[in-house]
Order: C-alpha cells, then sequence, then structure tokens
C-alpha cells in the first residue's frame, strides 16, 4: 500500500514522504495513529509541500548552526576546577559544566547533550571538545581547564 507519512517514524521515514509499506502494517498501525494517510492524487501533491518546506526548514536551521559555530570557534572558554598537586582535579568537568560556562562567558545556551565529550575532564589543561549543533554541523570548541 502506497502511503504519506504525517509525522516522522522511526526506521521507516520523515514527515512528507512517500513509501510503500504492507497493507496490514498501514491499516493496522500507520493510519490509526495517525502518522500516515493511503496516498491519493491530492495526498501526494499536500506531501510534495510538505517535503519542501522540510527542506527549507533544515537548510535555515543548518545555516544558523553554521553561524553559531563561528561564534563558538572564536572563543575559547575556560572553566575554574579545584585541584592538587600535579595538576589533578578535585572531582571533574562534566557536559553540564560546559554548557554552564558557554551559556556564561559567550552568552550561548547549548544543551549539555550536544557536548560529545567521551568522559570528563579529570585534569588542568586545554582541551578541544566536539559540540554537534546541527546533524551536519560539528564545531571543535576550545576548553581549558584552570585551578580556581
Amino acid at each position: 500500500m502506497k502511503i504519506v507519512l504525517r509525522s516522522d517514524v522511526d526506521h521507516l521515514g520523515r514527515k512528507g514522504d512517500l513509501l510503500e509499506v504492507a497493507d496490514g502494517y498501514a491499516r493496522n498501525y500507520l493510519v490509526p495513529r495517525g502518522l500516515a494517510m493511503k496516498a491519493t492524487r491530492g495526498v501526494v501533491a499536500q506531501a510534495e509541500a510538505m517535503r519542501r518546506s522540510r527542506a527549507a526548514r533544515d537548510t535555515r536551521d543548518q545555516e544558523a548552526a553554521e553561524e553559531l559555530a563561528s561564534r563558538l570557534q572564536a572563543t575559547p572558554i575556560r572553566v575554574g576546577a579545584r585541584a592538587g598537586e600535579g595538576g589533578k582535579l578535585f572531582g571533574s568537568v562534566t557536559s553540564a559544566d560546559l554548557a554552564d560556562a558557554v551559556r556564561s562567558q559567550a552568552g550561548i545556551d547549548l544543551d549539555r547533550r550536544a557536548i560529545e565529550l567521551g568522559e570528563p575532564l579529570k585534569e588542568l589543561g586545554t582541551f578541544e571538545v566536539a559540540v554537534r549543533l546541527h546533524p551536519n554541523v560539528t564545531v571543535a570548541l576550545s576548553v581549558e581547564v584552570i585551578s580556581e
């Protein structure tokens, strides 16, 4: 059965996609939940409009993320932490700490989940941390951990 998705469905497609799925899957799951509708001529034209608006929104979001990336790259972030002898921290610097530091120093509100920190920073020094602002835009953030 040919259907048009009304919203994003994991492992199937995105809003406005025209797909061929099993009759039972469409009839028993997708259509009753409002996730899809049966493809007719009018619905296919409507789906094309959905895809165009999605493409325009994605382009706009990516441009905003690239502009934000250039602002982030230009601003080194300093995070203060208590440290002992040899530069080892008492505790660690986490992605939430980095998000707070970016908010206070650069005025940019980042989600802590966008900061790709493999494991917390546990010593003094300068580190490069990846920040994913958009699926196609990742920026390297320079973080300097200093002693308080």
